[in-house]
């Protein structure tokens, strides 16, 4: 039987929401175990044991594990790989960086964005910014490095009780890499790949300034914030907040399309959400294709009556 090792991505403490939608994905393929890798890690091993569908979570507790860095997280991911047949993370900023490492070591290529599991070594992912799907099947004779593309996968639920195993690991860390410091732009905001809202900017917010009516809204919905390529080209929004082909893929129950054209780039990483609502003064804008619901008017009129209407 396959037995799958899910890295469960974690930052300040907390269980990033995306890994239940990498379980959910690992359940498809066989049994599941859950790797922790953090300094003080029990809160985050403990949310990780309720999943539903979690063997057992593996906790990795030590020092180079304070601050978490993708050159040392690889070889410790290696160490552990020994009994598994497969090793998942998800299509994450960290996943993408921490995976394709694991993938070398091993000497293994990767399966990307996985999005549907047709059989143990066999898989279908998106290509062509979304608009084809391809089925690949990988040999069965090494182990299977992969990433999940979490916006095709609904999260496996809670009620849990898997057993937390405390574990050391016999890995060489390199030191070419060194932990120097945190910036983070989205304060208190839940993360953009895992928020059930999630408020976009586009060209058309005009300035860096005047982003801050698009962070009013998203705060005032216990929303997400995103931008389009054009805005983070245009420095209205820093890169990690880009949502499209080049962006990050994201699935949503609410989007909101903010001063957005709806560049087919753009469409690519809205494809999954639940409801799209676009404000865009021009009434021939393509986002209005898409939306669920449209709304033509100027966004610096639209937003603030909206925050109103919300109390």
């Amino acid at each position: 039987m396959a037995k799958v090792l899910v890295i469960g991505e974690q930052a300040d403490g907390k269980l990033n929401d995306a890994i239940a939608k990498v379980v959910n994905c690992a359940q498809a393929i066989g049994e599941v175990d859950v790797a922790i890798f953090a300094k003080g890690g029990d809160g985050v091993a403990a949310e990780a044991a309720k999943i539903s569908g979690v063997n057992k979570v593996l906790l990795v507790e030590n020092d180079v594990n304070e601050h978490a860095l993708a050159a040392s997280l690889a070889p410790q991911i290696v160490a552990l790989a020994a009994e598994y047949t497969h090793i998942l993370g998800s299509s994450s900023t960290v996943g993408r960086d921490v995976m394709p490492r694991v993938a070398a070591l091993l000497d293994v290529a990767q399966v990307t964005d996985i999005m549907s599991v047709e059989g143990e070594y066999s898989f279908k992912r998106p290509v062509y910014a979304g608009n084809a799907i391809v089925n690949v099947d990988v040999p069965n004779d090494k182990k299977l490095v992969g990433t999940v593309r979490v916006a095709s996968f609904k999260a496996a639920d809670q009620g849990g009780s898997a057993a937390v195993e405390s574990v050391n690991v016999d890995a060489e860390i390199p030191t070419h890499t060194r932990f120097v410091s945190t910036e983070t732009s989205g304060g208190d905001r839940p993360d953009l790949q895992s928020a059930k809202v999630v408020v976009s900017g586009g060209r058309g917010v005009g300035s860096e300034e005047n982003f801050a009516v698009i962070y009013s809204l998203a705060d005032k919905l216990g929303a997400g914030v995103g931008a389009s390529r054009a805005a983070v080209d245009s420095g209205f929004a820093p890169s990690d907040l880009q949502v499209g082909q080049t962006g990050k893929i994201i699935a949503p129950e609410l989007y909101f399309a903010v001063g957005i054209s709806g560049a087919i780039q753009h469409l690519a990483g809205i494809k999954d959400a639940g409801t799209i609502v676009a404000i865009n003064k021009d009434a021939d804008a393509p986002i209005f294709e898409v939306a669920d619901i449209g709304l033509v008017g100027d966004l610096f009129s639209v937003l603030p009556e909206l925050e109103a209407a919300l109390g």
